[in-house]
């Protein structure tokens, strides 16, 4: 099983300069690489490989306008153009887009190690090539198995991180099995940061809302900067603080909001989210941004494959707030502002976001075969429906 660890590190004046010529040199070798690809192409419609490229780093370091390359590790250097292919894979596989040049003045800088790490745990030292004297880490937890990886970062504010990939002697659990009794419908929004099928709440924090008013006066007074000036760094530092907190923030409340779960529940029933489509809407593509829903979705893809849980997706075109939960009738005028609603044919009144969760679960169980069926219908789904509705809500604080 694999799992990363990230630590902060805290290199000296002259370790900084170091990790500094390798950023600049990953950066050059990924961009003289992506420039090779783009002519080769262009001259015989025909691709290079990273191989070959890589075959001409050698010969760069022996030429004068490039023997800087020779300060730095080799295995960076190459693993920078593992990277761009990478990026090409995922360029062809429609998962991303066309790899871009990588900008000297982007704030944000790392570099790969893709082997010869090492992490001493009693001294709190951390030896990478190039760097013959250890730098200091400091290791909030230790981890047993073989690094696969690692990769030196730098942040907008000035921190240096260390990402390792350890490869843990530790197989990952069976699923449990799925059981109606032991699962949960989970209906993400904004209002509230999500709902359950057994009527718990858990409120939005709005890290980004609250303090935006503060990041709005630090920007006003870092656009009268003068560009290139001490003042300006000064305020970059300011500005990229705030960000961090805000971040850190954030993935703090997922982390703890996707652990609860998964501890509580054997099976997690979700909608598929169109994320990025919703972020076009420009009225609600901050507050969208703000409860940052694909990483909560990943932190719980994940941590389900450690902990042996499962995790059901429905469709996103499913009527899950539109439709009754008791029976079956669906409301196809109701509108975003519509956070109550009584159903014309029952009679119940519904919550918009527990009804919709209540839908999720019973449109999951449906969906595997608990109905005898793959498709997913509201006359199916009537024979599942719990009257977790029906209960008082309740709050996590």
């Amino acid at each position: 099983m694999l799992k990363t660890f990230k630590y902060r590190i805290y290199p000296n004046s002259e370790q900084k300069i170091l990790i500094h010529k390798h950023f600049g040199c990953v950066r050059w070798v990924y961009n003289y690489g992506l420039n090779l690809k783009n002519q080769t192409y262009t001259q015989t419609k025909k691709g290079i490989s990273r191989f070959d490229i890589q075959k001409n780093i050698p010969l760069l370091k022996k030429q004068e306008e490039t023997s800087w390359l020779k300060e730095v590790n080799s295995q960076s250097l190459q693993y920078s153009l593992e990277n761009l292919d990478n990026g090409f894979t995922k360029f062809f596989k429609k998962l991303g887009g066309y790899p871009k040049f990588k900008s000297k003045k982007n704030p944000k800088k790392s570099f790969g190690i893709p082997q010869n790490t090492v992490v001493e745990f009693e001294n709190n030292l951390l030896y990478i090539p190039k760097f013959k004297k250890g730098i200091k880490i400091i290791i909030d937890r230790k981890f047993e198995g073989e690094i696969r990886s690692s990769t030196i970062s730098m942040k907008t504010n000035g921190k240096y991180y260390i990402s390792i990939l350890v490869e843990i002697n530790q197989e990952l659990p069976r699923k449990k099995p799925i059981d109606e009794k032991q699962a949960i419908g989970i209906d993400l929004g904004i209002k509230s940061f999500l709902v359950t099928s057994d009527g718990l709440v858990i409120d939005n924090s709005k890290h980004l809302k609250k303090s935006l008013r503060r990041l709005k006066i630090r920007q006003r007074k870092h656009s009268k900067k003068v560009n290139g000036s001490n003042n300006r760094k000064k305020s970059v530092h300011i500005l990229s603080s705030i960000h961090e907190k805000i971040s850190n923030r954030r993935t703090d409340f997922l982390h703890k909001t996707s652990k609860f779960l998964i501890d509580d529940y054997d099976t997690l029933c979700l909608e598929t989210l169109n994320v990025s489509g919703m972020i076009k809407n420009h009225n609600l593509a901050q507050s969208i941004s703000d409860v940052s829903w694909s990483e909560f979705n990943r932190m719980l893809d994940y941590k389900s494959e450690w902990y042996g849980k499962n995790i059901i997706r429905i469709g996103q075109f499913e009527p899950s707030s539109k439709m009754c939960s008791v029976c079956g009738y669906i409301k196809s005028d109701l509108k975003l502002s519509d956070r109550e609603w009584i159903c014309p044919k029952c009679g119940t009144k519904h919550d918009r976001d527990v009804n919709a969760s209540n839908n999720i679960k019973n449109f999951s169980f449906v969906k595997n075969n608990t109905s005898g069926t793959e498709e997913i219908h509201a006359s199916g789904v009537m024979n599942s429906v719990t009257s977790s509705a029906q209960e008082t809500t309740k709050s996590l604080v």
